[in-house]
């Protein structure tokens, strides 16, 4: 079965092809909009994470009739009342990059003693077809730390320690990272959706 990933992010379509893999050899083949030569530019101005996913879901099945799946991802932090949350990708302004996320994430808790810096991903993913519109959540627990560590993963994982674990997600292996994040979980739990609806 075809699903096209609403999303030009590498390593989430590559994070998504691996986790449906794992559970579902060959079932599931991932398409990224690159695959179809589709550039479609969605604006993700709904206030929460349910509502970035529905409108790029909802935006590429409307262009291609593929069964699609979209996912918006926010980290909250306990200490800043959930910020960054739904504005996760864009929480230090123009230009809109990791490097500068991370950064202000650090200098807003510079002063916030460690066991206060709790804080959680969460990922929605919503999934359209021509019959069907379904939410499916995904959490990880843990905490940030004060400077960065690791080089792997993208977005926040060199500044965020899951719980129960002394590494960052950017020091983990894709493998590793999958099996315990926020969109592990969404994914597999999608995937088990998806096959009891077949």
């Amino acid at each position: 079965m075809k699903l096209l990933i609403a999303s030009n992010n590498k390593h989430k379509i590559n994070e998504i092809q691996s986790i449906l893999d794992e559970k579902f050899p060959s079932k599931y083949q991932a398409l990224s909009p690159a695959n179809l030569s589709l550039n479609l530019d969605v604006e993700e101005n709904a206030d929460t994470l349910e509502g970035n996913a529905e409108l790029k879901a909802r935006a590429f099945f409307e262009h291609t009739g593929i069964p699609v799946i979209a996912d918006d991802t926010g980290l909250e932090v306990d200490a800043l009342n959930g910020k960054p949350g739904v504005y996760s990708a864009r929480f230090a302004g123009e230009p809109a990059n990791d490097e500068n996320n991370r950064r202000k994430i650090l200098t807003l808790l510079k002063d916030i003693p460690d066991e206060q810096q709790t804080a959680r991903f969460r990922t929605v993913i919503c999934y359209i077809d021509k019959n069907t519109r379904e939410f499916i959540e995904g959490k990880c627990e843990g905490k940030i730390i004060n400077e960065e560590r690791g080089n792997e993963g993208f977005g926040y994982d060199s500044v965020f320690i899951p719980r129960g674990f002394e590494r960052t997600f950017a020091e983990m292996s894709s493998d590793e990272k999958n099996a315990i994040s926020h969109r592990g979980r969404a994914v597999r739990d999608f995937a088990d959706w998806l096959d009891s609806k077949k």
